[in-house]
């Protein structure tokens, strides 16, 4: 790899572990809009709020490709209703029916979902030592989930919200591996048509849940959350995703999604005020080590 190939893997690598912070702080989020705004209701209004940030942005852009983006339509309606909406409005509900233990294990099958999606529908080979990184990368999820006591996985109970997280992450992988087949339109062009098909996918489930009787519309608390998310994790964090798979491809950029638990576990020291200890120190040390085990496998393939 040479010094600009050196650069681009670096900037990659910046990028990708930005936007999991990102959607770190997102997670912790989804904690605290419990009692400030209901499910379907975030997933919407944080939606609404990117959209319309992006179009101010990107909107002459977006409308100068609008052939290019219209011929690729249903294939974005996809991208956006599995990836954004599908994976947003899946983990807020099983929020509620699920343990936050048995949640972040189940998103960190994410990277093996790509791996193994890739393979299945791309036909791209997988290597032992990229196998090995996500095995190792996973051990650091098992590790800061349970809390350094292994113990705690044997009591874990499959339910419905199990089921809704392994769901999501299948969604998430799957939009991960369609990345590389987007149209050739700028990234902030094609963030705007995605933008677009995750507020609309997002109105059913908005209407649906105000039809359950289960809506709850934010105050004032609520809406800054509601900012937060939609201007961080659906945004900024999204266009630095985009940029990352795009650079050094799907395999090696889903790796990266098994910080968020990490990251999640940093955040909660300075937010909710968890301490940060060994355990903690080992599972990122653990995660960042399997990341560049896979990396350096993942490089060499490409």
């Amino acid at each position: 790899m040479g010094v600009k190939g050196g650069r681009s893997a670096a900037a990659a690598y910046a990028l990708l572990a930005f936007a999991t912070f990102l959607w770190a702080g997102n997670a912790v989020a989804s904690k605290v809009a419990v009692g400030l705004v209901s499910p379907q209701a975030l997933v919407a209004l944080r939606w609404s709020i990117a959209l319309t940030a992006i179009a101010l942005v990107a909107g002459r852009e977006t409308w100068a490709h609008r052939r290019a983006l219209w011929a690729h339509w249903p294939m974005i309606l996809l991208m956006g209703g599995v990836g954004y909406t599908g994976f947003n409005a899946l983990t807020y509900e099983a929020g509620a029916l699920t343990s936050a233990v048995n949640l972040s294990l189940i998103e960190g099958t994410i990277p093996v979902l790509v791996l193994l999606l890739n393979f299945l529908v791309r036909g791209v080979a997988v290597r032992p030592g990229q196998i090995l990184g996500s095995v190792i990368t996973l051990a650091g999820v098992v590790l800061v989930a349970s809390h350094g006591d292994l113990a705690r996985l044997r009591a874990l109970d499959v339910n419905g919200g199990d089921l809704l997280v392994l769901l999501a992450c299948l969604f998430y992988a799957g939009y991960t591996i369609a990345l590389p087949s987007r149209p050739a339109v700028p990234g902030l062009a094609f963030f705007a048509a995605m933008a677009v098909a995750a507020w609309a996918t997002s109105m059913p489930l908005l209407i649906g849940e105000w039809a359950a009787g289960r809506l709850l519309w934010p105050g004032a608390a609520g809406w800054a959350l509601i900012a937060f998310t939609a201007l961080g994790p659906s945004l900024v964090a999204q266009l630095a995703y985009m940029r990352g798979v795009e650079t050094i491809g799907p395999n090696r950029a889903g790796l990266f999604n098994n910080l968020v638990p990490v990251f999640g576990a940093m955040l909660a020291v300075g937010l909710v005020g968890e301490s940060f200890g060994l355990v903690e120190a080992a599972a990122l040390a653990l995660v960042l080590g399997g990341i560049a085990v896979a990396e350096f496998f993942g490089r060499r393939t490409a």
